[in-house]
């Protein structure tokens, strides 16, 4: 089959029709992990524990045949040891949330770490933010501010899991900062191994810790199985094979599909409606996920 590609634009990206359908496909495969996780009956700790033990093997022939030639780099696998634990308490702090809160919250905040991270480079940098960027974060206080407000309305217990759905933003920024810097030597595969090397025992420990059921129960095991597959591989592989091909505007625009398809299921699985409050608040963090993938000319975190 022929791949309609465009020409090369004038910032050195190439993109295609396949180019393009993968990175859809790749973020309608991670929005439907909420989903699973709350089909799962094994805890949501213990589902995060599963999502990254699973595909283990499959990750590492992938991170053989994409390993990069040379001596390896044991700073850099340290430092991706480290981020692994930073994503460790992402996926559990998110798994809790979604257990907690609507889908769609829970997709919004869990991707915040894009505005965390502009955020960070600003200060890092010392310098006054961009228009584009303090749009950006006023766009974000002021939709977070209406989606935990309408979450308190709802009850106690979704305002706890927007918080928790936050505080996984927050360590998946944390986690990116080193993956970031080590992906460009060790590659994309080796990475997200040595992540989940470093983060499956953390998990297993949290898990058995707060006295969650590990293995499945009556719901078997194909939710965690999809999952592992959906989110490490499927997921995962789509995005690595076609991020190189789009500028950060498209990708931002592209992440939104997440949190409209998580709505859509919570929606039509759950009964989890949205009022026009919700779409204002959903609108304005969305806006700010975009916004904080703009490059500005400077602050960009090293």
């Amino acid at each position: 089959m022929d791949r309609a590609t465009a020409p090369p634009d004038k910032n050195g990206f190439q993109a295609g029709a396949w180019h393009f359908a993968a990175l859809i496909a790749g973020n309608v495969a991670l929005a439907l992990g909420p989903w699973l996780v709350r089909l799962a009956d094994t805890g949501p700790v213990s589902a995060a524990f599963w999502r990254l033990l699973l595909p283990l093997p499959l990750l590492a022939l992938l991170a053989w045949r994409g390993r990069s030639p040379g001596p390896f780099n044991r700073k850099l696998a340290l430092l991706c040891m480290l981020a692994g634990a930073f994503f460790a308490f992402d996926l559990a702090s998110w798994h809790i949330g979604i257990e907690r809160t609507r889908l769609a919250n829970a997709t919004l905040f869990g991707n915040a770490g894009s505005v965390i991270l502009m955020v960070w480079g600003l200060i890092a940098a010392r310098r006054a933010p961009l228009s584009t960027e303090a749009a950006g974060v006023a766009a974000a206080l002021a939709g977070a501010a209406i989606l935990l407000g309408r979450s308190l309305e709802i009850s106690s217990t979704s305002f706890v899991g927007d918080l928790f759905c936050l505080a996984a933003g927050l360590f998946y920024a944390f986690y990116l900062l080193p993956a970031q810097r080590a992906r460009a030597v060790l590659g994309p595969w080796a990475v997200l191994l040595l992540v989940s090397i470093a983060a499956t025992p953390l998990l297993l420990g949290m898990a058995l810790a707060v006295g969650e059921p590990v293995l499945p129960g009556a719901a078997g095991w194909t939710p965690v199985l999809v999952l592992a597959l959906s989110s490490q591989i499927v997921g995962q592989g789509l995005l690595v094979y076609s991020l190189r091909h789009f500028p950060p505007l498209i990708i931002g625009m592209a992440l939104l599909t997440q949190p409209a398809i998580a709505a859509l299921v919570g929606w039509l699985v759950f009964g989890e409606l949205l009022v026009p409050l919700d779409i204002i608040g959903m609108a304005l963090v969305g806006a700010a996920l975009v916004l904080a993938r703009v490059p500005g000319k400077v602050g960009r975190v090293r």
